[in-house]
Formats: C-alpha cells, sequence, structure tokens
C-alpha cells in the first residue's frame, strides 16, 4: 500500500500561471470593529493538508514563502489523530478540530486554507461557522457537496468503487482519477515510504465515506460575503476539479479561480511554486481585511 501511493506523490515541473479570474467579485467593505485586521502586520492563518502529506510537509514551502507576514498554524487532519480513523468520524469530526485549534492560538476571525481532503473540511467549517472566517482559500478540494452535475455524479461513482480493490490497486485508481486523461502520475521518490504512510488507505476510505454521507449547507455558503479564492490545475481532472470550480463560482458571492495550466492535484501549486500562491494568498487577505 505505501510503495504503490509513493510512486504517485513526486513531482518538479514549472509552470506559467493564467492570471485571475474573478466571478462576481464585490467590491470591499470597511466595517470598522466588525473583523480581526492584520495583527502586527501578520494575518492569522489556518492551513489543512490533504489526504496524503502531513501538515507539516505539505506547507513548509509555502510558508517559508509568506515569511513573518503571517503567523499560521499547518493542522493536520483529525482523520490521522489516531493509529485508525476516530469512531463515528464525518467531516464534522474535522470541523470541531479546527474551532479547537483555532481557539487554542487565540484567533477569533481567521483565514482558512485548505487542499484536497482539507480543502473539502475548510468548506464545511465554512458553511457551519463562516463568521469565524476573513477569507476561504480553496486548493482543489475534494468535495464540495453532493449537488454534483452529472459528469461529476459519473466519477465519483467511480470513487466508490475503489473500496473493493485490493490495497496497491485502489491507491493507483486513486490517483489516476485525479489527473486529466493522458496525464502521468508523478515518479516515485526514492527510499522507503515514511511511517505515517500506513495510516492513508484507511483514512481515504473514512474521507469517501464522510463525502457520501455529508450534507453541505449551500444556503450558509450563498450567504458567506468573505472573499473565496479557488487553486485549480489544468492537467487535474475537468470532470472533477474544474467542474467543481464552476459550480462554486455560482455559489460564492465573492469567487476567484486561479488556474495554473502546467500543475495538476499531486504537484499542487503551493509547493511547486510556492512564491506565486503566496502573493495570491497575500492579495486575498489583503482585499479581507479592507
Amino acid at each position: 500500500m505505501g510503495d504503490a501511493l509513493a510512486d504517485r506523490v513526486g513531482f518538479l515541473d514549472r509552470y506559467e500561471p493564467e492570471p485571475l479570474r474573478a466571478v462576481g467579485a464585490r467590491e470591499p467593505r470597511i466595517e470598522v470593529g466588525s473583523r480581526v485586521m492584520a495583527i502586527e502586520n501578520r494575518y492569522r492563518v489556518v492551513l489543512l493538508p490533504g489526504g496524503v502529506l502531513p501538515a507539516k510537509p505539505a506547507y513548509t514551502a509555502l510558508l517559508q514563502a509568506l515569511g513573518e507576514r503571517v503567523t499560521a498554524v499547518a493542522k493536520d487532519l483529525e482523520v490521522y489523530a489516531g493509529d485508525r480513523p476516530p469512531a463515528g468520524y464525518s467531516l464534522d469530526t474535522e470541523v470541531a478540530g479546527i474551532l479547537r485549534e483555532a481557539d487554542a492560538h487565540g484567533y477569533d476571525r481567521f483565514h482558512l486554507v485548505g487542499y484536497s481532503g482539507g480543502g473539502a473540511c475548510s468548506l464545511a467549517f465554512a458553511a457551519q461557522h463562516g463568521e469565524r472566517l476573513l477569507s476561504l482559500a480553496l486548493l482543489e478540494p475534494a468535495w464540495a457537496g453532493n449537488d454534483r452535475t452529472e459528469a461529476e455524479d459519473a466519477l465519483w461513482l467511480r470513487f466508490r468503487v475503489l473500496e473493493q480493490l485490493p490495497l496497491d490497486e485502489l491507491m493507483a485508481a486513486f490517483v489516476g482519477l485525479q489527473l486529466a486523461p493522458g496525464v502521468e502520475p508523478p515518479p516515485r521518490p526514492e527510499g522507503p515510504p515514511p511511517p505515517w504512510m500506513a495510516k492513508r488507505p484507511a483514512g481515504i476510505r473514512a474521507f469517501i465515506d464522510a463525502f457520501d454521507s455529508g450534507d453541505l449547507d449551500l444556503d450558509a455558503l450563498r450567504a458567506f460575503d468573505r472573499p473565496v479564492y479557488f487553486a485549480l490545475g489544468g492537467r487535474s481532472n475537468p470532470d472533477y476539479y474544474g467542474r467543481m470550480a464552476d459550480r462554486l463560482a455560482t455559489i460564492f458571492p465573492d469567487f476567484t479561480i486561479e488556474t495554473f495550466p502546467e500543475r495538476h492535484h499531486f504537484d499542487p501549486p503551493h509547493r511547486i511554486e510556492p512564491e506565486h500562491v503566496a502573493d495570491s494568498l497575500l492579495a486575498l487577505w489583503r482585499r479581507a481585511d479592507s
């Protein structure tokens, strides 16, 4: 299992990103005393990783690019808090974990960044506790509710079939379904898989079950008036992330898509081109705080 997944999480290409595309963006509003501004010129940020890499290696490069402009917490997912997913695991488990982390750091309001599985958790948090957020950054979230297009539903059925596969086949198919047709998975990193890789099969299955039973409050997201940013890989499966981005653009009042033509879900821009993503996030946060 570990080797099969490790085969598909290497990456190091360059890219030239497309310009930002704003969808329905509103003019920033000044509401004195209504939100936490940058404290000592630092933005309060919580970052959630995807279902493979832990938070620290997932966000080291991006946090280095952001430097002293942020006070940030890279939080691991609750699904991996123990040797097996928690009993009764759902997206509510992750939402509660985000609340605990923010409260522990004294973050009354903050900027939330989520990639893949962490992006799905971020959407769930925004729907339940949008008043706590200054902005939301989605780096190809793995799920955005079950009110999907026909093409998305067909793809989701293929994900459900993965549960019946042997472990090695499961991981290969899991990666392949997230890439555009003809895109090869990343090469295998050298050396043995890290110890944390052993938790990933059960965690991925728990995520799929949580998404399948999840209930994302779209009306709450329609009422979420803070700016939302979506980073989209041009080589990711367009029936997955592209259609999801277009669907979310019709839900959030203030939604911006940035496309990275040469990137895909397993060589994401926040790891491959962290300086560029840092600039995009800083622009988002400045607008949110203005």
